[in-house]
């Protein structure tokens, strides 16, 4: 799920609802700083309408409840968003996850009030899945225990039921509470009927595994086009562009080139976008003119089908072209310059520059497409884009995006130790903090603190606690 800026409501970067959207660590800092009560109000509204931009990429779960420990705040309103009458009719993950993940790391932090919360979620809400497994990895025996003739009401005692129990007890992503429930002793019926459902739950597995489903194509390279073409022509569609390209790489052969390049130049999308595939793939020669003229082609998939056979190209040929097309102002231009911008050598670092300047004034700080540029000025060490760097770090409501940010500011920036790197250690993301727990100066006093906090933080990531040993320990410096 990928969302912007406006349509999760993200404030500006100086407020401290902001901040804390942001998962900065100036957050953390200012919302202790702040009157406590309007603090508790930007936690809670963060808590309650997710503000990540791909919430299966961004982490802000122990950020916020380490916020929720250090302010003392109730859980009230997250209670109320849970159980609100809302849950039933919008149950999907993204309204209640982040939620449910910040009362799993209060349970670690031995908030009971969240423990008991979660029990009740499990029992009542319509995503009890997600905090099942927040209990299944805190809970003792006992509390899971007693849950289990609750959770299992969930299923009646049907066909339909059943199926419904060995799915959810086959895809769950932690197996310790079915477990438990399948060995409790005092429930005899409930350990029969799971006992049942784990051994359909295996079998239906190993099915899947042994069996594949889905159409496949026939054996050549004109069946496998014609495949992809009807996957594009059914409704709904089917987009079979990249598995046809693996299939092609099976069975086509050199006396198979001249129908692939005609595939590659032809009408059909899918069929095209296989075409191109493939050939990038190989590299053949041919490939760098089609797909300039597909990138340029009125049908949005065809244009998006070039670029991204581009950039799966690795050859030195395609590094040359690339250099050639970085200047470009449209996607293609892009694609070409993340190339450069990771493969290139010292001499590239004016045309990552300019084109990650572009990127911003066109598509913003928020843009997907500045990820691979701003790594590439910290590979080449790109001083002349601190400024750009500073401001993306700044901005940007993608935590995942600064952390990319902070790790060139540490490359390039002379001033990063001693100014972004101390916030840095309050981050959201773990790997963030390892870059500053790794670089921040200890002249200034919190730093020597908060890495004591981090280290005796049983919640805390193992790389970012082997990096503050280190730096306690008075080892390295970035």
């Amino acid at each position: 799920m990928f969302a912007s800026p406006n349509e999760t409501g993200i404030a500006p970067s100086g407020s401290l609802l902001g901040l804390l959207q942001r998962g900065r660590g100036d957050g953390w800092l200012h919302a202790l700083a702040a009157p406590r009560a309007q603090a508790v109000a930007a936690l809670e509204r963060c808590v309650t309408h997710d503000p990540r931009q791909d919430w299966r990429l961004e982490h802000r779960s122990l950020y916020y409840a380490r916020l929720y420990v250090e302010l003392d705040a109730g859980l009230d309103a997250l209670a109320a968003h849970l159980l609100d009458p809302d849950d039933a009719a919008r149950p999907e993950e993204e309204r209640t996850g982040l939620t449910l993940s910040v009362l799993g790391h209060l349970t670690s932090y031995g908030n009971q009030d969240a423990m008991r919360l979660l029990r009740r979620y499990a029992v009542v809400g319509a995503n009890w899945r997600w905090a099942l497994d927040e209990l299944a990895v805190r809970d003792d025996d006992a509390g899971l225990r007693a849950l289990g003739p609750e959770i299992l009401a969930r299923f009646p005692r049907t066909e339909e039921g059943d199926a419904a129990l060995t799915a959810a007890v086959r895809d769950s992503f932690e197996p310790r509470p079915w477990h438990l429930w399948a060995e409790d002793p005092g429930r005899p019926g409930q350990r029969a009927r799971l006992e049942r459902a784990l051994e359909h739950g295996d079998f239906d597995r190993w099915q899947r595994q042994m069996r594949p489903s889905g159409p496949r194509p026939g054996w050549s390279v004109r069946a496998v086009l014609d495949w992809a073409r009807e996957g594009d022509e059914q409704t709904p569609r089917q987009r079979r562009e990249a598995a046809a390209a693996r299939c092609l790489g099976a069975v086509a052969g050199p006396e198979d080139r001249p129908e692939l390049l005609a595939a590659a130049a032809g009408e059909q999308p899918a069929v095209r976008a296989a075409a191109l595939r493939h050939l990038a793939e190989r590299g053949d020669p041919a490939v760098f003119g089609l797909i300039e003229a597909a990138a340029a082609a009125p049908d949005r998939d065809v244009a998006t089908a070039a670029v991204t056979a581009f950039s799966r190209m690795r050859q030195d040929a395609a590094l040359e072209r690339a250099r050639h097309w970085a200047r470009r102002e449209d996607d293609l231009g892009l694609c070409a310059a993340a190339m450069v911008a990771d493969r290139g050598r010292a001499g590239d670092a004016p045309l990552v520059l300019t084109a990650l300047l572009r990127a911003v004034r066109t598509r913003g700080s928020d843009a997907r497409e500045l990820r691979p540029l701003v790594e590439g000025a910290g590979r080449l060490a790109v001083t002349a884009a601190v400024p750009v760097l500073r401001h993306v770090y700044r901005e940007t409501s993608s935590s995942h995006l600064r952390g990319h940010t902070a790790r060139a500011l540490a490359a390039t920036d002379a001033t990063f130790a001693a100014g972004f790197a101390v916030e840095c250690l309050w981050d959201c993301e773990e790997d963030t903090r390892e870059v500053a727990a790794r670089c921040a100066t200890t002249v200034d006093t919190r730093v020597v603190e908060r890495l004591r906090s981090l280290a005796a933080d049983p919640a805390e990531r193992a790389g970012v606690q082997t990096a503050v040993r280190g730096r306690l320990a008075g080892r390295g410096r970035c």
